[in-house]
């Protein structure tokens, strides 16, 4: 049995692997590039109109922007901003962190399309709304089918795989202090985290929005503050640090030497997976929002964006490079590496502080992998016996997670997330023209001193639930 599981390990790795650096990987930079273009950069340009639109109310009962901002960020913001970046310093060097930048930026033009057109296809769920690209697919490109499977990828990646690797990385934090008694440990948080699951997932979407806008900049406040610390220490460090960076992201033999390994590689691959940009997940969140035009909640993703990697990411970077411990014989990697890091000007403490950043980020992800995977359930099924009983098993799947080596699942659950990908991809790449022309609609609002109303027959469109 144990030789068959290998097996698949070394496929699903193979796989995995093939998907990613050869298709996905050049996909999701031609995409981003394309509408970097195609919305004459709207991520920088408007960037301080989404500042504001943050600011804005729903109705009594609704989402709101800031709310959904959250959710997204609850996802995208996880263990893979502490150990990703880790490992893409180590692996890819210091002048990964600037692919990084450059991802995150250049990303954030997909991440505005995916969720424009997930607000202009949504439908109403009760005092809220559900949406996202199973929702445009079938409705734009009139393909339930391909929405069928879309969805279904979605839900076993996010619901089943990533939430059961979330758990276990919540579990794992814990076992610098359990020692012999981790199993008995990872037992007990299991049965906890279940319990609290169940509570938010049968609760709905609106008590996990509550939920997720207090986490999450708790979550955020704290390891940023740790950050900060950090680097005020270092603070003589950061002129040799940003030449470091600068120098070896255009320093040619490291980019051309091993390209599969080089800084470019690991920067882009990190930065795009780690913010989603284009992926398919965060439009989910981006469409339940209550706002009046749907280019505000597409400029409001844009921030998540923007959080995920610029500032939370960057934070991890700042922690790293100030400390230099990547640099003491490659043997530290992933979390090990920025506990170490941490600790050189907190001590023991700071071992503490990572292990509940770590629990907290991937809790909040749990949450949020949740709510994208029921609306792509609700999108199969209005069924309310076969929601019941789907929240049922997305709570055991949380449990077994916390209790469970999850190699194999996390493999899978990545292939299921490239194909899904690739579906969306196509997907804002035939649908793109209508985000563009709502942001054209948008910005000749504003131009004429209005706060932008959406009608979607002004930009030619009939096939909407909510914009007519």
């Amino acid at each position: 049995m144990l030789n068959f599981l290998n097996t698949l390990i070394q496929i699903t790795d193979t796989i995995n692997s093939f998907i990613y650096s050869n298709i996905l990987f050049w996909v999701l930079i031609a995409v981003g590039v394309y509408f970097t273009i195609r919305t004459g950069f709207v991520q920088v340009r408007l960037f301080p109109e989404a500042i504001k639109v943050l600011s804005e109310k729903s109705h009594a009962g609704g989402i709101s922007s800031f709310q959904a901002l959250m959710i997204a960020t609850a996802s995208r913001v996880g263990t893979g901003n502490i150990a990703g970046v880790a490992t893409a310093i180590v692996m890819g060097g210091p002048g990964a962190v600037f692919w990084m930048w450059l991802m995150a930026i250049i990303g954030a033009a997909s991440a505005f399309i995916e969720s424009t057109l997930a607000q202009i296809y949504k439908e109403p769920d009760g005092a809220i709304f559900k949406g996202g690209p199973a929702y445009y697919i079938e409705k734009a490109l009139n393909a339930r089918w391909l929405g069928i499977i879309f969805a279904v990828f979605l839900i076993l990646t996010f619901a089943f795989g990533f939430n059961g690797l979330q758990a276990y990385n919540i579990a794992s934090a814990f076992e610098y202090y359990a020692g012999d008694s981790y199993k008995t440990v990872a037992m007990v948080l299991g049965i906890i985290l279940a319990l609290i699951s169940a509570f938010l997932f049968f609760g709905g979407a609106h008590k996990i929005s509550t939920i997720s806008s207090i986490l999450v900049p708790i979550m955020a406040g704290v390891y940023l503050l740790v950050g900060f610390v950090i680097f005020f220490f270092n603070l003589g460090k950061v002129p040799e640090i940003f030449s470091q960076i600068f120098n070896q992201a255009f320093d040619y033999e490291k980019i051309s030497a091993g390209f599969a390994g080089s800084c470019v590689v690991w920067g882009v691959k990190r930065g795009l997976f780690s913010n989603e940009a284009g992926m398919g997940s965060a439009p989910n969140a981006a469409a339940a929002a209550d706002v009046s035009h749907p280019v505000k909640q597409g400029l409001v993703q844009v921030v998540s964006v923007f959080i995920d990697t610029l500032i939370i990411c960057t934070t991890t970077i700042s922690i790293i490079l100030c400390t230099g411990q990547y640099e003491i014989g490659g043997k530290l990697n992933g979390i090990p590496l920025v506990q170490q890091s941490v600790s050189t000007v907190f001590g023991e403490v700071g071992i503490a502080i990572l292990t509940a950043s770590v629990a907290l980020f991937a809790f909040t992800s749990l949450i949020g992998n949740y709510f994208y995977a029921e609306f792509n359930f609700k999108f199969i099924t209005k069924s309310k016996i076969a929601l019941t009983i789907f929240r049922i098993v997305a709570v055991v799947a949380v449990f077994i997670g916390a209790n469970s080596s999850l190699k194999l699942a996390w493999n899978t659950a990545d292939i299921l997330m490239g194909f899904m990908a690739l579906i969306n991809c196509f997907a804002i790449l035939l649908l793109g023209k209508y985000a563009i022309k709502a942001l054209n609609d948008y910005v000749e609002q504003k131009n004429a001193g209005q706060n932008p109303i959406f009608k979607a027959k002004s930009i030619g469109l009939d096939n909407t639930d909510v914009w007519k």
